[in-house]
């Protein structure tokens, strides 16, 4: 054990770790707080958590003491060899202490290395490493390795919740867009439509103005289908469902509401003139399985053509079956055809 003037006790830091751990914030913070403990406790020259990052390679430096922003810079790189006593904690989940080593001035120091490991089923979780280096000679009592062992234990767990935090609203946040868009698409789902399009004729009543909806079908689609297998169905609907997107302006809301069928609600008049953009982009597809794509889209205005959701709905599918019966490609209003 070091001469110096040390605690008689070293483990009289772990409440302080464990407020660290306990509190809110962001990880980095909390990870500096649980080494400002282990720090306080036992008086290291330097200290340093690594941690893997699932979406970089190798271990990132995430909290130091006694290390200005060169000194990190050259312990990072360091790190990135797997030879490293940072890297072989994590790796190898075990470990080291007492560890002699030479300094850059080439003073000697003694580390001790720990990895920062979680259980998940059983299975031990290497999360990343943290360790500390003495002025030599120094030589850890088995007080302070049991401190150390609690401090990795304390940071394991901070990174492992911050961790679990992310992926359970990552999850959500993936349940939230699944619950109002299509999965095959993107698009705005049947129900995501109607709630818009509800929203839309509300303000537009309460404004006076106007708002365009309008159907879109895709011809043949079913041929498509048996000639070239539902993946070819699939990929002329995500092309038809890319035209849409691109087609539309930003207060538009474009969706898909089943099988062939996609919808537009557009505030304003613009309804036709959005139609055929979308047709022309459509037309200038490639083919599919041999096919051309080809769409028939029917428009109706509100209030002109219908005074709510299902007359407006009503009157779009009037005039998407004029367009029908005028030939692939076509789009006609729900009252007189459009050509």
């Amino acid at each position: 054990m070091s001469t110096d003037d040390q605690p008689s006790d070293p483990r009289t830091s772990l409440p302080g770790a464990i407020d660290a751990v306990a509190g809110r914030g962001e990880l980095e913070a909390i990870l500096d707080g649980v080494l400002g403990a282990a720090v306080a406790a036992l008086r290291p020259m330097i200290g340093a958590i690594f941690i893997s990052d699932p979406d970089r390679p190798g271990l990132q430096l995430v909290a130091s003491h006694g290390l200005d922003d060169l000194a990190s810079a050259r312990l990072a790189g360091e790190v990135a060899d797997p030879a490293h006593p940072f890297s072989v904690a994590s790796s190898s989940r075990a470990a080291t202490f007492d560890r002699e080593a030479a300094m850059p001035d080439g003073s000697i120091f003694v580390g001790a290395y720990l990895p920062l490991i979680v259980s998940s089923r059983g299975v031990d979780v290497p999360l990343g490493s943290i360790g500390f280096g003495w002025a030599a000679p120094r030589v850890l009592d088995d007080a302070e390795r049991e401190t150390l062992s609690a401090i990795a234990s304390l940071a394991a767990l901070a990174i492992d919740r911050d961790r679990l935090a992310s992926t359970a609203a990552e999850r959500s946040e993936w349940f939230e867009r699944m619950a109002h868009t299509d999965p095959l698409t993107g698009l705005a789902n049947a129900r995501t439509v109607g709630r818009i399009l509800e929203l839309e004729l509300a303000r537009a009543g309460r404004q006076g103005s106007e708002v365009s909806f309008a159907m879109f079908d895709v011809d043949d689609f079913q041929a498509t289908n048996r000639e070239g297998g539902n993946e070819a169905g699939d990929d002329v609907l995500r092309r038809v469902a890319a035209v849409l997107a691109e087609s539309v302006r930003l207060v538009d809301t474009v969706g898909r509401i089943g099988g062939d069928e996609f919808v537009l609600v557009a505030p304003g008049s613009a309804g036709m003139t959005v139609a055929r953009r979308v047709l022309d982009g459509i037309a200038a597809l490639p083919p599919v399985a041999g096919r051309q794509i080809t769409i028939s889209a029917g428009v109706a205005r509100f209030p002109i053509d219908g005074a709510d959701a299902d007359a407006l709905i009503a009157a779009a599918k009037d005039g998407l079956a004029r367009a029908r019966e005028e030939g692939r490609g076509s789009v006609a209003t729900g009252n007189v055809p459009a050509g």
